[in-house]
């Protein structure tokens, strides 16, 4: 854990690097979001570095590079690199440390310029890219993928993941000086409060018919595939129910093909996502490929019953058959039966939705950023104590 020390010292000056931001869409870019704002309003002198987005512009809290668009991924990018700039702006003005969320060409230049000039850095594993690539009829590359992980986290001096479980996985493979730092969740936004009787008119449904509900990518390494399945099954048997998919994604046309009847949302955001988790009856989410899975703590959050898979956040946040139900790792049977089980059992659904609230309100931003606080200026304080005084600019 880190040091408590901390409170009379003076304020950090922190570098995040990251090549996924809002607008975009996806768990990264939402955490780094309230790892950004959290600090700042913490006291941190923050600088944003991260690609070019449309027609944005730079500001004095906000470094943007040049990047390109991920294929298959519409309104993703990854950043190229931009080490000389990089180094040339922190021998001006050197951060206290600087915490690179992405391992792409960005943040492999911003480790090598942070290396150079002797500024410590912590890094966050936020993406399961070994089980991406399985996905994608690339599991040969699975193990250079992890071998080149392994050399880049490695270097930094210490990298956060948000589970125990993802942490002694890594540690297996030799990652070193690993953390546990999970992630929260707005629970003022993500609220019961918001369901709305009259967006799910527009699905379709009266107050009483069943809404199932999953939110995120809609492409394969999410297993979206079983969400499908699942509410077949259960439609067999409540012809009533409706399926609510928020999210694209690659798998979205053939999503929409196979399942003719279900309500397509697209991405939602703000107060209009959160509407839209509170407006559903049960959470799906049968992914195997997360890190943590934000979408399952928002759903618990909006007072959802939550069905998933024993992994990630599922595995450390639920307590099967209290606050949600949770199945072994690819049992795809129990996960379609337990899913028409809670289908059925209306009562029960709803007194795992409000243990789910009770859960989720544990998992408040502040207490989390407070603690990222104490973990960046022990990062500092080991690196100093190992390498002597930090360089100036001019020598």
């Amino acid at each position: 854990m880190p040091s408590t020390a901390h409170q009379s010292a003076p304020p950090l000056r922190i570098s995040l690097v990251t090549e996924t931001y809002p607008p975009e869409i996806n768990g990264v870019a939402n955490t780094l979001r309230q790892m950004h704002d959290g600090l700042a309003e913490a006291g941190c002198e923050l600088q944003l570095v991260r690609p070019r987005q449309g027609h944005d512009q730079e500001d004095t809290g906000t470094v943007l590079t040049q990047g390109l668009p991920i294929p298959g991924y519409p309104g993703l990018r990854f950043g190229l690199p931009a080490g000389g700039r990089l180094h040339r702006l922190w021998q001006a003005q050197r951060p206290d440390v600087v915490y690179i969320a992405t391992e792409g060409p960005l943040g492999r230049s911003a480790l090598s310029a942070a290396r150079r000039l002797g500024v410590p850095t912590l890094s966050g594993m936020h993406t399961h890219f070994d089980r991406y690539s399985r996905h994608y009829r690339l599991g040969l590359v699975a193990p250079l993928v992890t071998r080149y992980m392994r050399g880049f986290h490695n270097r930094c001096q210490g990298t956060l993941v948000p589970t125990h479980a993802m942490a002694e996985q890594i540690a297996r493979q030799g990652f070193e000086r690993v953390q546990v730092w999970p992630r929260g969740v707005d629970a003022e936004l993500f609220s019961p409060a918001r369901r709305s009787d009259a967006l799910r008119a527009e699905w379709g449904l009266d107050p009483n018919q069943l809404a199932l509900l999953y939110v995120g990518r809609i492409a394969p390494e999410k297993n979206v595939e079983l969400a499908l399945q699942s509410y077949l099954a259960i439609k067999a048997e409540i012809p009533s129910a409706r399926m609510v998919w928020v999210g694209d994604g690659p798998a979205r046309k053939r999503l929409e093909q196979a399942c003719p009847d279900g309500h397509f949302a697209g991405a939602r955001t703000g107060e209009d996502l959160a509407a839209h988790y509170a407006s559903g009856d049960l959470f799906l989410f049968p992914s195997l490929t997360e890190t943590f899975g934000n979408v399952v703590l928002e759903a618990m959050s909006s007072g959802l019953a939550v069905l998933a898979y024993r992994d990630a956040a599922a595995a450390e946040l639920i307590r099967s058959g209290d606050n949600g139900r949770t199945v072994a790792r690819d049992n795809r049977l129990d996960f379609i039966t337990s899913a028409m089980d809670l289908a059925n059992d209306r009562d029960h659904r709803r007194r795992l939705g409000r243990a789910a609230r009770e859960q989720a309100l544990r998992h408040a931003w502040p207490h989390l950023i407070a603690d990222l606080q104490g973990r960046l200026r022990d990062i500092m304080g080991n690196h100093d104590a190992a390498v002597g005084p930090p360089r100036t600019a001019h020598g």
